[in-house]
């Protein structure tokens, strides 16, 4: 005679194995191929950073508009952008170079001690980016501060003051 611990651990057993072999199985009379997810669907797993559209950061970095400022004339554009969020110091830093080098930026300087510094230049734009950590360390969000300039008049081959230039 089977115990009852047995019979228990049996039916345990069967209705694992069960469960498993029913994943295998293709049910709706699918060919085996699977449809490719349309990229309508696929979810948002970066965010940019105000309205520069080539400076992008991950989403659990979120925006302090208390902490942020920007600037924009006919000749220039510019601000302080202050991020906040459960992030890595140094996968954030690698994924800052990363994706500014895939906008075309260029890494002309990096300084690290306790924060980070990098600073990437573009031909009429800059980007600094100081990276630290929160002093009181319970919360372990990072802080990412973005000072960047835009020269528009360079960019629309303005002077200064929003004239045109003429050869």
């Amino acid at each position: 005679m089977i115990s009852v611990g047995k019979k228990l651990f049996l039916g345990c057993a069967t209705l694992l194995m069960l469960n498993l072999l029913s994943g295998c199985y293709g049910g709706s009379g699918s060919s085996g191929s699977m449809e490719p997810i349309k990229e309508d669907s696929l979810s948002q797993v970066t965010t940019m950073v105000e309205s520069y559209g080539d400076i992008e950061l991950p989403l659990e970095m979120i925006l302090e508009p208390e902490k942020s400022m920007a600037m924009r004339t006919d000749s220039f554009q510019g601000g302080i952008h202050i991020y906040r969020g459960r992030v890595q110091i140094a996968s954030l830093r690698d994924y800052i170079i990363a994706s500014m080098r895939n906008h075309k930026w260029k890494l002309v300087g990096e300084a690290s001690y306790k924060n980070v510094m990098l600073a990437f230049t573009k031909p009429n734009r800059t980007c600094m980016v100081v990276l630290s950590e929160d002093s009181t360390g319970v919360l372990g969000k990072t802080q990412a501060n973005f000072y960047v300039t835009v020269d528009v008049a360079a960019a629309n081959r303005l002077n200064p003051f929003g004239e045109p230039v003429t050869q």
